[in-house]
């Protein structure tokens, strides 16, 4: 894919996924299992680790793993926000601030928090809705090699308009990215 520029912490709405090469970035249940085994280039969770100053969740994926220690392997820690319909029930853990409010006063409270460095966003849903608001700045996507067929998809909008993008770094910012994968069983 070519060299991309590190990340920087620009006080940015970052939306931020691996993701499969078929879309998802989690599977049915919001599993992650489907990661196990698949490498980055060194230094790459140090990277948003150190430009990362807040992030906003949904309940969803929040409920599945409620651990904000986990977080880049456990590299870093901050304000983590969990945007909710029901935060009466969540469970109260430290670092960890349940909102109920729109998706764009979550995002004014996020950045905020985030102390010039950037709001990173691990949900799936609420990246659509601010991406449809005008809120993302950037989206940044490790695509690893594994179809998962199901799961939860980082854009699912049945009936929506495309949204185009725009390629950072590249001469021509609407060109596509070639990659080619062999099935592993091929491959060995």
């Amino acid at each position: 894919m070519g060299d991309i520029e590190p990340q920087v912490a620009g006080g940015k709405v970052l939306w931020h996924f691996t993701m499969s090469l078929d879309g998802f970035v989690a599977g049915p249940n919001h599993g992650m299992n489907w990661m196990t085994g698949v490498s980055s280039r060194d230094g790459l969770a140090d990277e948003y680790a150190t430009t990362t100053g807040a992030v906003l969740g949904g309940r969803d994926g929040w409920d599945r793993y409620p651990d904000p220690g986990g977080i880049y392997g456990g590299a870093w820690s901050g304000p983590v926000f969990v945007l909710t319909h029901h935060p009466e029930d969540a469970t109260p853990t430290d670092g960890v601030t349940f909102l109920n409010c729109g998706p764009a006063e979550a995002v004014r409270i996020g950045l905020e928090a985030a102390g010039g460095k950037n709001l990173e966003i691990f949900s799936a849903d609420i990246g659509r809705q601010l991406l449809e608001l005008g809120l993302i700045d950037e989206i940044d996507l490790h695509i690893a090699p594994v179809l998962l067929g199901d799961g939860i998809r980082l854009y699912d909008n049945p009936g929506g308009a495309p949204i185009r993008l725009h390629r950072v770094g590249a001469s021509d910012p609407a060109s596509a990215i070639d990659v080619r994968y062999r099935p592993a069983a091929a491959a060995e």
